[in-house]
């Protein structure tokens, strides 16, 4: 069975999911059952089956399974603009889904900001938001590899971010209702606590639809996916069958 890595990994699910529904799969139509990691000149691929389950990419060169492949002068030069274009795209990946994460956390601030909390609640929300996008940021910019971000990862990192914030604002807000409640304001009580609810419930709905504004930054990378899946068009292993790193559907 096939999976889709990247739809799971080159395009991160970031913040719930926040690329899951326009990420390269979706947009752009582009498999593979392969990882990729990314080192200076080099290109690997790897998965546990079939055959192929390890391709080599260098610049001018080929391996796979361990197998040197032989390349006329025409099929080297397709595999060096495979490598150099490949190269030239991961940090263009990168900017997006960087960008998703700046857009999260503004989303979680404009979401706060709407919220009566009590100033030492937002100073320490602000100082945790600050604190957690900052580590996305540095693990995005650090990661070589598919291999990274395998199964829910990309999630955990989500929701590490909104477990870090919720029970704070959840206290706050819960204080708040307590407040209100023991001096009769029942109403008020009612109003905060669905506040609570809301945001809980609420949010990731909410990101999804900030988050549109990526689109046209996801379409401007599937040209770039097509090419590549044209590069490798001729391209075989060594044991003769046809490379398919990337199936690009319509």
């Amino acid at each position: 069975m096939r999976v889709n890595r990247w739809q799971a990994a080159w395009v991160l699910m970031l913040a719930g999911g926040c690329l899951h529904a326009q990420d390269l799969s979706t947009v752009c139509h582009a498999t593979s059952s392969y990882d990729l990691t990314v080192q200076p000149s080099r290109l690997t691929f790897d998965r546990a089956s079939p055959a192929p389950t390890r391709v080599v990419i260098g610049s001018g060169s080929l391996q796979t399974d361990g197998q040197a492949v032989s390349l006329n002068a025409e099929d080297q030069d397709r595999v060096a603009l495979f490598l150099r274009e490949t190269e030239a795209l991961v940090p263009r990946v990168k900017a997006v889904v960087q960008r998703g994460v700046d857009i999260a956390v503004q989303a979680i601030q404009q979401e706060s900001a709407t919220l009566n909390l009590d100033d030492e609640t937002r100073v320490e929300l602000q100082r945790r938001l600050q604190t957690d996008a900052s580590n996305l940021h540095q693990r995005v910019a650090a990661s070589e590899s598919t291999h990274d971000w395998h199964g829910d990862a990309a999630n955990q990192y989500a929701n590490q971010l909104i477990s870090d914030i919720a029970p704070l604002i959840a206290g706050s807000l819960g204080q708040q209702a307590i407040t209100a409640a023991m001096s009769g304001d029942l109403q008020q009580a009612a109003a905060l606590r669905d506040q609570a609810s809301n945001l809980a419930s609420g949010f990731q709905p909410r990101l999804q639809q900030r988050l549109q504004v990526l689109r046209p930054d996801i379409q401007a990378l599937c040209p770039d996916i097509q090419r590549l899946s044209a590069l490798q068009e001729g391209l075989r292993a060594s044991n003769g069958r046809p490379l398919n790193l990337i199936q690009v559907g319509q």
